[in-house]
């Protein structure tokens, strides 16, 4: 309020009028930054003087500006009844719209109806307020969105017709709506036939699954378009210049939570309208020179590819089948042989015990973006110095019980500070966590660590590392040993609990990648971060939240 203030003082007001907000007198001020209004006399009772109160709203977070008497379906007949008799009493009035906040980064569309002392008085302070939101050219007014109607618990139409699509209308933003019928349909629809010309952005209605299909889709029809070759693991990407929106509506939707702090669609749904914009890096997944995914959260072996093979299985349990997957792949207990070799990032991009949380307007992100921009030009030089000094490539070679390589922190619900908590959504780097084998009670410690405060790193058989690029080879396997070969898991990494059939795969089996929810049909495996190739309509997470 404070630093509003002052800009209030510091710009030329555009207009100030007095007028009324339910039945009460304000003084009301707008400029090019904030709208502000300020009680002008307050009613004592029994005695008791209280201080006028005062609001302020940034231009940026105005939502929309409507007539008061304009009919808002979006509403209950109770509320428009109430509406029209106080349109009838007071005919010469305007509502505007604008973002509050609450509790744990949610977003909410708040709105006042003033009162205005003539039509005329009433029309320029709308005029006015359209003008200054004109002129916020960050705003998307064309999406193209893509609703998964079968992820998650089969909510993604009802949540956006019920809580995004009023909240689009009132802002004035038009949609191009696609309901999926297919796995990658929406992938293939940008890849090939969308007109990307007429939109602003592109919003995905689902879980992470959903969010990785537009990823696929918008970035592989940016390299086309550019004449890229993605197979070339070295070679350099071109950014996407369309923003990506997650309306959450999955299973699970960690990447929404890292960005914006709730999974909400109402939040989402504001940052989308409001124009914010966030940079991320992503992650380019190849086997043998031949492009296999692009990654933006979690690349996992071993545990979380083990927990994630398992979990194909029991779809038809909806989310609860991580949890079973999970104790399965715990009790199984696996490791795996390999070699981990990796490129570490430079030391002015901080370290993932560091404790320096990427929150909006995160300073490493922000350096990291001005320094591309002044060595694009030299990029080409960069990447042929980097290939050349071999001796900065590392090698760590061991049994692992894990291997994750984490582009954000990860967060979600159950995991507040996420796998690596001081990972950054767009510095050009990834956190390179190796469990090394450990007996299970230690392993679970680790585990356990996940959802606390403590230091998740201060073990002895946990490191951790931020990379550019890393490769890693599994040690070739020996022949499982299962009594009854029949039973062989078809899928590598599965861990079927033991019984008088079969049992645990042994530590020297190969285990699954889980790319993003998704697994990869290779081991050995390329990896290269490609600093913020796309953008999201998101800002990262607010440190202090103003309620």
């Amino acid at each position: 309020m404070t630093g509003q203030a002052e800009d209030t003082k510091s710009q030329p007001t555009l207009l100030s009028s007095k007028l009324l907000l339910q039945h009460q007198a304000v003084e009301a001020a707008l400029n090019r930054h904030v709208f502000v209004w300020k009680e002008i006399e307050k009613s004592q009772k029994r005695g008791i003087s209280k201080t006028p109160r005062s609001h302020a709203v940034p231009v940026s977070e105005i939502v929309a500006i409507h007539h008061a008497e304009d009919e808002d379906h979006t509403k209950s007949k109770w509320d428009q009844k109430k509406k029209q008799q106080f349109s009838q009493l007071f005919p010469n009035s305007f509502t505007v719209f604008y973002v509050t906040r609450t509790k744990h980064h949610r977003w909410r569309c708040s709105e006042a109806t003033f009162s205005c002392s003539s039509p005329e008085l009433c029309e320029q302070w709308i005029q006015v307020t359209r003008e200054q939101l004109s002129l916020l050219t960050n705003r998307p007014k064309r999406l193209l969105v893509y609703i998964n109607p079968f992820g998650g618990k089969k909510r993604g139409r009802r949540i956006y017709e019920d809580k995004v699509a009023p909240v689009f209308q009132r802002a004035g933003v038009s949609a191009d709506v696609i309901v999926t019928e297919r796995a990658n349909h929406a992938r293939d629809h940008l890849t090939t036939e969308a007109n990307l010309d007429q939109y602003d952005g592109v919003v995905c209605v689902g879980g992470d699954g959903m969010f990785s299909e537009i990823l696929h889709g918008l970035v592989a029809r940016t390299q086309n378009d550019n004449k890229v070759d993605q197979n070339r693991p070295d070679v350099e990407l071109k950014p996407c210049m369309l923003r990506i929106g997650i309306i959450p509506a999955g299973s699970t939707d960690c990447i929404c939570f890292a960005t914006v702090g709730t999974n909400d669609p109402v939040t989402s749904a504001l940052h989308i309208i409001i124009g914010d914009s966030q940079p991320m890096d992503v992650c380019s997944v190849h086997h043998n020179d031949v492009f296999l995914r692009y990654s933006v959260s979690l690349l996992g072996y071993g545990f979380y590819g083990d927990v994630l093979a398992d979990s194909e299985k029991k779809r038809w349990l909806g989310p609860a089948r991580y949890d079973l997957s999970g104790v399965k792949a715990f009790l199984c207990h696996n490791h795996y042989k390999g070699t981990v070799s990796f490129l570490p990032a430079e030391d002015n991009l901080g370290h993932p015990r560091d404790k320096l949380q990427c929150r909006f307007g995160c300073s490493i992100c922000q350096h990291k973006q001005s320094s591309k921009e002044k060595l694009r030009e030299t990029a080409d030089e960069e990447t042929a110095a980097e290939v050349s000094s071999s001796s900065s490539w590392k090698v760590i070679c061991g049994k692992f019980i894990a291997i994750n390589a984490a582009n954000m922190s990860c967060a979600c619900p159950r995991s507040p500070k996420g796998l690596s908590p001081s990972a950054h959504l767009a510095d050009g780097t990834a956190d390179l966590i190796l469990v090394r084998k450990c007996s299970r009670l230690d392993f679970f410690r680790h585990l356990l660590r996940h959802t606390n405060t403590d230091d998740q790193f201060d073990h002895s058989f946990v490191e951790v590392h931020r990379v550019k690029k890393f490769h890693f080879e599994p040690l070739d396997p020996q022949p499982l040993l299962l009594e009854n070969q029949s039973e062989l898991p078809k899928k590598p990494g599965f861990c079927p609990m033991s019984s008088a059939q079969t049992t645990c795969i042994p530590s020297t089996a190969h285990s699954s990648w889980n790319c993003d929810g998704e697994i990869l049909n290779h081991a050995a495996i390329q990896v290269s971060v490609h600093c913020q190739l796309i953008r999201l309509f998101a800002r990262g997470i607010e440190e202090q939240q103003r309620v």
